[in-house]
C-alpha cells in the first residue's frame, strides 16, 4: 500500500494535475507541504520534467523535486512527481489579484529572482522554453521559483522543425520563425512576463493566431514598452526585445542591469523582510467621524450640589 493518498486539488499544470499530498501510516518520506503532480503513465514531458528538475539539483531559484512513483486508480496507471509545495500560487495568480499594477519595487525583486533561476538552469545546459507567469511560483516566505520543465530541453540539440515548444504569446521571433530554442529564447519570455507584471496585460494585444505570428516573427515590431516603467525598466526591456538572438543580453548580463542591481523605494512599508505590501486597494468608503479624542466622562451630579456649586461660582465671580 502507498504512503501518500491525494488531498485537495489545487491546479492544472502543462502536463498533468496538481494535488497536496496526503501521508499516510507515519509516513516521513515527504516534507510537509508537498505536492504531486499527475499524468498518464505514458506522459513523457512529466518524465522530462522530472530527469530535467534532478540534473539541476537543488537550486532557491528553481522548484525542489522530492522524487517520482506510480499509482494505479480505476484500472488506469499514472505517473506521479513529488514537488514543493508553493502557497503564494503562481506569479499569474498574483498578477490577476493585484489587477496589473504590481510595484516596480517588486518587479525588479521578482525579475531578479527569475533571471537566477534561469542562469542555473543555462549554465546546466539546458533552456525551459516556456518561461510564463502561469510557471512561476510564489512561496510564503517571498521566494519566487521557476517550475514546469515539461517542456525544457538540452542546449544545442536541434528541434523538429514541426514541433513547436512553449506558449506563442511569449515565443521570440527565432523560435517562430526558425524553430530555434537555446538560452535566448528564454529572456524574449522574460521581457514578456515583466510587462505581463507592469500592466496586467499581455506584451502582444493580438489574438488570431496567423497575425501574432507574422508580428513576432516578420515584422520589425517589437512588444510595446509600457510608460509607467522608469527608464531602466525601459532600457532593460529593450536588452529583452532584440530580434536577433546573438544580440540579446543573457540571464548573467542582465542580473548586472542597473534595473535589477539598483533599488527602487518601495510605495509603502513592508510587513515582511520578503515581500512589499502588496494587499490589493480597498474601496474608499466616506465614513464621518464626530472625533477622535477620548470622550470625555462627565460625573454625575445630583441637582442640590449643582446649585451649590453654581452659586460658588456666582460668590468667585463677583470678589
Amino acid at each position: 500500500m502507498k504512503n501518500w493518498v491525494r488531498g485537495e486539488w489545487i491546479g492544472r499544470g502543462t502536463f498533468g494535475h496538481v494535488f497536496k499530498v496526503i501521508p499516510t501510516y507515519g509516513s516521513t518520506q515527504f516534507p510537509s507541504p508537498t505536492v504531486v503532480k499527475t499524468s498518464s503513465y505514458s506522459s513523457r514531458s512529466l518524465r522530462i520534467e522530472k530527469k530535467v528538475l534532478d540534473h539541476l539539483g537543488c537550486s532557491p531559484y528553481i522548484i525542489k523535486c522530492y522524487g517520482d512513483d506510480h499509482s494505479v486508480e480505476n484500472g488506469k496507471r499514472y505517473y506521479n512527481i513529488f514537488l514543493e509545495y508553493a502557497a503564494g500560487g503562481s506569479l499569474n495568480d498574483r498578477i490577476k489579484l493585484f489587477g496589473g499594477r504590481l510595484p516596480e519595487s517588486y518587479v525588479r525583486r521578482c525579475t531578479r529572482f527569475i533571471l537566477e533561476g534561469l542562469k542555473h538552469v543555462h549554465a546546466n545546459g539546458f533552456v525551459h522554453c516556456d518561461v510564463k507567469p502561469r510557471n512561476i511560483l510564489i512561496f510564503s516566505n517571498g521566494d519566487v521559483k521557476i517550475a514546469d520543465f515539461g517542456l525544457a530541453k538540452k542546449k544545442g540539440v536541434k528541434q523538429n522543425k514541426y514541433n513547436r515548444r512553449g506558449t506563442l504569446l511569449f515565443m521570440s521571433p527565432e523560435s517562430v520563425k526558425k524553430n530555434e530554442y537555446e538560452s535566448a529564447v528564454d529572456i524574449w519570455a522574460l521581457g514578456c512576463t515583466v510587462v505581463e507584471m507592469v500592466t496586467g496585460k499581455h506584451a502582444w494585444d493580438v489574438r488570431n493566431t496567423r497575425t501574432l505570428l507574422d508580428r513576432i516573427g516578420r515584422e520589425k515590431e517589437l512588444p510595446k514598452i509600457p510608460e509607467k516603467l522608469s527608464q531602466e525598466g525601459k532600457d532593460f526591456l529593450r536588452k529583452c526585445f532584440v530580434k536577433d538572438p546573438n544580440y540579446r543580453w543573457t540571464a548573467e548580463m542582465l542580473l548586472n542591469h542597473p534595473f535589477i542591481v539598483n533599488p527602487f523605494p518601495s510605495p509603502s512599508p513592508s510587513p515582511s523582510p520578503h515581500m512589499p505590501n502588496l494587499l490589493p486597494r480597498r474601496k474608499k468608503v466616506k465614513r464621518t467621524y464626530i472625533s477622535r479624542e477620548i470622550p470625555k466622562v462627565s460625573k454625575i451630579v445630583p441637582k442640590r450640589e449643582k446649585r451649590q456649586r453654581h452659586s460658588c461660582i456666582r460668590l468667585l465671580r463677583h470678589r
